[in-house]
């Protein structure tokens, strides 16, 4: 999104509370970061809430399952009308009322999932995206987003050693996966304020040591 387009005018930070979400590649340590910041914001007292997209919501978690379990290759803008509508509930419900009070909410995966998942690692133009976001509750963007960047390789290996079954956009090609993470590159050079790179091939200490410097600027 040009952030000089009238657009872009249509989006907000909230007024009230912190919301930062985590981007990365599978395997990328999201969750174990996001662990971690919950338990720091936690002995300091500060209400936190960790919520996941899709899901988050009884109704978002019904649609987690049925894309996550899809078997058959789905049409982009039919993945995106699914996350939009898991994400308005998810806001609606849950993150906006939680930092209207002032709380903070960590998230695994926003807005800029589907932008890589859905536009930029499918060829097509992120503004057909945000355009389908400029409508409440869908304008709000995080605080911050952090970006755990790692390599497809380590990446790959990650998920071998899970031992987990792989879900619908995990199954998908190595080629898919490598533009996921040009995606994710491409967007944290076009929104450098919001959106703060971290290396995730360091120890899960060092990152969450550069995650910690970023917050005394929030």
């Amino acid at each position: 999104m040009n952030q000089s387009s009238p657009l872009h005018a249509t989006f907000r930070t909230p007024e009230k509370g912190l919301f930062i979400s985590f981007e990365g590649a599978e395997g990328s340590g999201k969750s174990t970061q996001i662990q971690k910041l919950k338990e720091h914001f936690d002995s300091l007292s500060r209400s936190c809430i960790v919520l996941r997209e899709p899901g988050g919501t009884s109704f978002g978690e019904k649609l987690r399952a049925a894309i996550l379990n899809q078997e058959t290759k789905l049409h982009a803008m039919a993945e995106t009308f699914v996350f939009l509508a898991s994400r308005a509930q998810l806001l609606e419900e849950k993150i906006l009322p939680h930092l209207a009070l002032g709380g903070v909410v960590l998230l695994d995966r926003y807005v800029d999932s589907t932008l890589v998942y859905q536009a930029l690692a499918r060829g097509e133009s992120i503004e057909k995206i945000w355009t389908l976001h400029q409508f409440a509750p869908l304008n709000i963007l995080p605080h911050r987003t952090f970006y755990l960047d790692i390599s497809l390789e380590v990446s790959l290996e990650r998920q071998l050693k899970r031992g987990q079954n792989k879900d619908y956009f995990e199954s998908q090609s190595n080629d898919f996966q490598a533009k996921l993470l040009k995606g994710y590159r491409t967007l944290a050079g076009l929104y450098p304020e919001r959106i703060k790179t971290i290396s995730g091939a360091q120890s899960v200490e060092d990152v969450f040591r550069d995650i910690l410097q970023e917050l005394p600027h929030l």
